[in-house]
């Protein structure tokens, strides 16, 4: 008979040993969409504002706007609390989706009840929340606005409604319009249309001037611009729906920009030449109260002005202009806008900051305010990405860059797959790189550049989010480091992303990763695995980057637990590396790409442990076009393919985008059509998905149908499915559930 106390070692020994052995658990698609979901989601510090007086920031967290003090870190006040914050004239409390702090830091400005229109654009019901007397006024009663904003001295909020505009003196409550042209479909006064939102990044089209006295706004004049009729289904007749979307070759919207003294209403015109066939795509007030910077574009975007306008007689001067460089492969191309959205106007009143890639690669340039260059502040190949503040008292620019490290020959080395932070004066010396450990790295800077909050992810690892002080470069704290998103990943199969180059179709060598399954044999003796590609490739695009991908990676990661490989390659016309290699595909959107992207699939064929007879391919929006073109001109190389959402002629996509990269139809026929995966569909041979919602605003299902009806009627089978009244990006309740186990069902009858 065993004694008691070796029954009870044996006992603790039976029960130990399996929980310290205990099998890591497989991820499922529940876990990352269904009712597991949130699993995986890594946590961020938001809503941060720096104040201006003691040293402090602001964050809304759980319907809270709490202060913190950046030399402690303890929360020493909170500002708003949605719970004990009424509606005027109601026992219902003001839920806040987000504020802003005024000038004066007397007042914030909370925004409720939001609802999303586009990409970038919502309207919802704004209220004013006086920090001293603890009051809530609405902002305006006479429905939702769009895109308040407080005036700099914090005494007055404009904001749009119905496509007029409108400012509020907050001392009195008087309500001003200052434009009554607005009309739905016709006339827009402070907010950009359609295709301004989705392709030049922006909603707001309405400045602050500098003392507070006047507004300058973009008009839209879209009423010769074509709709499209979009049909809304769920009730007993569907509900059609159109707005102003210009395809490619088609009218635009014509723009002016205009100013008002928001005291006596009087407006000034901007006078930015008799040419109405353009794009004024930024406004901006310079230093000077008097002074609006206003960029402005041809429409075939290979000539960029910027544009100095007396707000008192609305006269122009152009001050600078931007062509295409000389160093690309196909000769001059089309300038990006967004490289030159660095555009700081400084203190002195005297100079500015302007990012240009005129020489091969994006760099930072200081200029005199009638244009004159004084000096390149960086230089290298390298690309900048962003600037992150500039502290003018020191003289000193921080920013993000691809370069890494330094070398003999030009002073820098650079990859696209990280981003770090670097320091470097006006003068362009005393160059000094602030990040250290590999991955991708974002800041954000006090006003009096004492702090910043420097955000840090890689590919295996999440988001960490760390307060630093700028003169030792020390971290002060930890203020997010997601140990609990940490310790719960240890607990799954997980599978990291492993970093290789290949080598486009011309020869260029191209980034890529790969996820393999785990267990995974490289010899190839045991078992070869199937492939399945992911691929986007849009012009200026990466999918090849060291930080934490939070989209699909997981989804993988299910793949991988099945015994796939999934890989993703860079090719030419993607970014981060350079003028020449990014606007490579210019005039011939898809030609290159595909290329590169059959090129990888060829080279991974030779690998030991792939079997070259299951190489798959996927893609969404760019990456579906991507993989039409694939499943069509390399029939003979992919196995299967899914399209999720894709152009499939680009004569149907809008015209910033496509005539930036294509020229219009009318210059460049074949352009749009050579490429496109309509043209090519008799070539399909293998299966394919085809997936679209009927509600996509920015690629019109009619993408899809068209394709259909070139696949039937050169005798092709292939599988569809869509999405009723769904947008682009295909989600909302079960739908990104259904779709991943659809897309995943496919892969495995299928590759």
């Amino acid at each position: 008979m065993t004694n008691s106390r070796s029954l009870r070692w044996l006992l603790l020994v039976l029960i130990t040993v399996p929980a310290l052995s205990q099998p890591k658990k497989s991820i499922t698609l529940e876990d990352i969409w269904g009712r597991n979901a949130g699993t995986f989601s890594q946590r961020t510090v938001e809503g941060v504002n720096w104040m201006k007086t003691g040293g402090f920031y602001t964050t809304l967290d759980g319907g809270r706007i709490v202060k913190f003090s950046i030399v402690t870190g303890s929360a020493v006040e909170t500002l708003f609390d949605e719970r004990q914050a009424t509606i005027p004239g109601s026992a219902k409390p003001v839920g806040i989706e987000g504020y802003q702090l005024s000038g004066d830091e007397r007042k914030l400005l909370i925004t409720s009840q939001e609802e999303p229109i586009y990409r970038r654009s919502s309207k919802a019901l704004f209220y004013v929340y006086d920090l001293a007397t603890k009051q809530v006024t609405s902002l305006s009663k006479g429905g939702k606005q769009q895109f308040a904003t407080f005036s700099p001295d914090g005494k007055r909020v404009a904001f749009v409604r119905e496509n007029n505009l409108f400012v509020v003196d907050l001392a009195t409550g008087k309500e001003t319009k200052l434009t009554s042209d607005g009309k739905r479909n016709a006339i827009i006064n402070g907010a950009a249309d359609w295709v301004y939102e989705e392709e030049f990044s922006m909603a707001r089209a309405f400045e602050w001037s500098p003392d507070s006295k006047r507004v300058a706004w973009i008009r839209f004049d879209e009423s010769r611009v074509p709709e499209y009729d979009m049909q809304l289904w769920g009730g007993l007749y569907p509900v059609e729906y159109k707005f102003k979307y210009p395809k490619a070759g088609e009218a635009n919207s014509i723009v002016s920009v205009w100013m008002a003294d928001v005291v006596s209403g009087k407006k000034i015109k901007a006078q930015t030449g008799t040419e109405t066939d353009i794009y004024l795509p930024r406004i901006q007030w310079t230093k000077n109260a008097n002074l609006l910077s206003v960029r402005r574009m041809n429409r075939l975007q290979n000539k960029l002005d910027l544009l100095h306008v007396n707000a008192t007689t609305g006269q122009a001067t152009n001050v600078l202009t931007e062509t295409p460089g000389t160093t690309t492969i196909t000769g001059p191309t089309y300038v990006d806008l967004e490289f030159t959205d660095d555009l700081t106007y400084l203190k002195d009143g005297k100079s500015f900051i302007w990012s240009s890639e005129r020489n091969g690669y994006k760099h930072l340039y200081l200029y005199d305010m009638t244009g004159k260059l004084l000096r390149p502040i960086t230089s290298g190949s390298f690309e900048v990405a962003t600037v992150s503040g500039i502290n003018e008292t020191t003289g000193t620019i921080f920013y993000t860059s691809t370069e890494i490290a330094p070398s003999q020959a030009d002073g820098s080395v650079s990859s696209p797959l990280e981003r770090h932070l670097y320091s470097i004066g006006l003068n362009g010396q005393n160059k000094q790189r602030l990040t250290t450990a590999a991955g991708t790295y974002t800041a954000n800077f006090s006003p009096d550049f004492a702090y910043y909050l420097l955000y840090h992810t890689s590919a295996n690892a999440p988001l960490m989010v760390s307060l630093r002080d700028t003169k030792t470069v020390n971290t002060l704290r930890v203020l997010e480091s997601n140990d609990a998103l940490k310790a719960r990943l240890a607990t799954y199969l997980i599978s990291p992303k492993q970093f290789f180059q290949t080598k486009a179709a011309d020869g260029t060598p191209l980034n890529g990763w790969m996820i393999r399954p785990t267990n995974f044999d490289s010899t190839g003796s045991a078992k070869k695995y199937p492939v399945l590609m992911f691929v986007y490739g849009g012009p200026g695009s990466q999918t090849v980057k060291n930080d934490w991908d939070a989209r699909d990676f997981f989804w993988y990661q299910t793949l991988a637990q099945k015994g796939y490989i999934i890989v993703s390659v860079d090719g030419r016309g993607t970014g981060a590396r350079g003028t020449a290699f990014r606007t490579a595909t210019y005039g011939q959107l898809g030609k290159l790409e595909t290329e590169d992207q059959i090129a990888t699939a060829r080279y991974l064929k030779t690998l030991p442990y792939i079997d070259p007879n299951r190489v798959g391919i996927w893609g969404w929006s760019y990456g579906g076009y991507m993989t039409a073109l694939c499943m069509t001109l390399g029939a003979d190389v992919f196995k299967a393919g899914i399209s999720v959402s894709p152009v499939t002629n680009w004569r149907f996509y809008d015209t910033i985008y496509t005539e930036r990269y294509l020229k219009r139809p009318q210059d460049n026929a074949a352009g749009y059509d050579d490429n496109s995966p309509v043209t090519h569909a008799s070539k399909l041979r293998g299966p394919y998905l085809l997936v679209h919602g009927t509600g996509d605003d920015n690629v019109h299902f009619q993408n899809s149908v068209e394709f259909e009806n070139a696949l039937i009627a050169a005798g092709k089978q292939f599988q569809s499915f869509y999405y009723p009244n769904r947008n682009h990006g295909i989600y909302g309740g079960n739908t990104r559930l259904h779709l991943y186990q659809m897309m995943t069902d496919f892969v495995e009858k299928n590759l």
